[in-house]
């Protein structure tokens, strides 16, 4: 089990599980052994003149410290404990990434949408699969691959459309940043929904995206 001590509060008060205690490489590693999530290491953070800095030598890098380090990222992503911990060994400090498409997508939505649609989930008793909170107030909720050709006709029948929602799914060919992954000075991700044995299991998208496609619409 991942070691979750924490909780912040956050948007309406919700309690969000704070990791700690682990470093970037047992974490790597762990995912790949406990969650058999593919891993891959991203950029990483590096002092500058007393400042924070992304190794991509991008000063206006956007997401500092936590995107893919080299074009072939997807080919470099492993399922693999051992491979995980000897890429992490070459740069201990690198960002955590998990690309998606593989053993799970996951549905990304404005933070307060975000929180305002756990509580709906939790009072309709829905089984959740791990759910991020990001440094740029995102959320994002894991699921079953192949969320992204069925949540747009999913989301017409609930009467909205796509575009008019603050609503992806991150699939094939994209990736999450994973907790402790820090997005420069502006914080690391963290778990609002940590991973459990509970939640091996992943939901399928059309089991979430009722609450979440009403929780964007009404957050617009």
């Amino acid at each position: 089990m991942f070691i979750v001590e924490e909780t912040i509060v956050g948007t309406e008060a919700a309690q969000i599980p704070k990791q700690r205690g682990e470093s970037l490489l047992e974490t790597a590693v762990r995912y790949a052994e406990e969650r058999h999530w593919d891993v891959f290491p991203g950029t990483w953070l590096e002092a500058v003149d007393g400042s924070q800095r992304c190794s991509c030598d991008d000063t206006a890098c956007p997401a500092p410290g936590s995107h893919p380090a080299r074009p072939d990222w997807a080919t470099q992503a492993t399922g693999s404990a051992t491979v995980a911990r000897r890429m992490w060994q070459k740069q201990p400090t690198a960002s955590i990434l998990l690309p998606t498409g593989r053993t799970f997508d996951a549905i990304s939505v404005p933070e307060t949408a975000g929180f305002l649609a756990l509580a709906r989930m939790e009072r309709m008793e829905l089984t959740l699969g791990p759910v991020t909170l990001t440094p740029d107030r995102r959320m994002e909720f894991f699921v079953l691959p192949g969320a992204g050709v069925k949540v747009p006709d999913l989301v017409r029948k609930l009467g909205w459309s796509v575009s008019s929602l603050d609503l992806t799914v991150l699939g094939e060919g994209a990736y999450v940043a994973a907790p402790p992954t820090r997005f420069g000075s502006r914080g690391a991700v963290q778990w609002a929904c940590r991973p459990t044995p509970a939640n091996r299991w992943l939901p399928d998208a059309e089991e979430l995206i009722s609450p979440l496609a009403y929780a964007c619409g009404r957050d617009r």
